[in-house]
């Protein structure tokens, strides 16, 4: 299956007929045996070989598991892909995506009411309407967490250096040890308490870099539903990730 391929020290992206998705292949040099993760974010699979493992066990790992590999992936949530018709949830309300063409109305992308389904209409040429539409919700993002780092950050007589929206895979939020905070853009397709709550959380890193009481004590004190946000991240955040994939 594999003997093509030489292993290095660099992350390879193999694809085999019948997943539909990309397998990385990297070497890690702290990893004690060969494993096998799927990523729902990411909607690969990642198999991770110790530095000395030979191209052989490498192979025969992943026969032995293709079954399962189908199956995780069979399991998946559909990706929706920033096109025409396509249901996106902004802030957690269902939108109708449209390519409006070369007329501008109120920005490069505006929201209609309807009577069923707000309509989320991106201006420009279809071919750069999902880009456009991407670096939009980028923005939008990054003003709603703004608003509540702010709002935290006052609460709580702390002050970040930045705030950075990117598209991260692994985590929604990160604190730097500068001050910095960084927010995944996906939050803006969550609801609003849970947007607000990773808000909350990255300020108390500020003054607590760790996840013990007193940091915990600081997050319930900014958020009394941080708890309910959790549960939600845990139940549907990995859903999140399938939106413009």
């Amino acid at each position: 299956m594999l003997k093509r391929l030489r292993l290095g020290r660099e992350a390879i992206e193999l694809k085999i007929q019948g997943l539909g998705l990309p397998i990385v292949l990297r070497r890690s040099v702290r990893a004690r045996r060969i494993s096998l993760q799927v990523s729902e974010a990411r909607r690969d699979a990642v198999l991770t070989l110790p530095a000395f493992s030979s191209y052989g066990e490498a192979n025969e790992f992943l026969t032995r598991h293709l079954d399962w590999l189908r199956e995780r992936f069979a399991k998946l949530a559909e990706a929706v892909p920033f096109t025409p018709g396509a249901l996106l949830p902004l802030r957690d309300v269902a939108h109708r995506l449209e390519f409006a063409g070369s007329v501008r109305r109120r920005g490069v992308v505006w929201v209609e009411p309807d009577d069923n389904v707000p309509r989320l209409l991106v201006s420009g040429a279809t071919e750069h309407a999902p880009r456009r539409l991407h670096d939009w919700l980028k923005r939008q993002a990054h003003a709603d967490l703004r608003q509540c780092v702010d709002v935290h950050a006052k609460h709580l007589n702390l002050a970040p250096t930045r705030i950075v929206v990117r598209d991260q895979s692994t985590r929604w939020g990160s604190c730097s040890t500068s001050g910095a905070l960084s927010f995944s853009w996906r939050l803006v397709l969550a609801p609003a308490f849970v947007l607000d709550y990773l808000a909350a959380h990255e300020v108390a890193h500020l003054a607590e870099m760790n996840h013990g009481p007193r940091f915990w004590a600081l997050v319930k004190r900014a958020v009394p539903r941080h708890q309910e946000a959790r549960n939600w991240l845990r139940q549907h955040g990995a859903n999140l990730h399938r939106y413009g994939a």
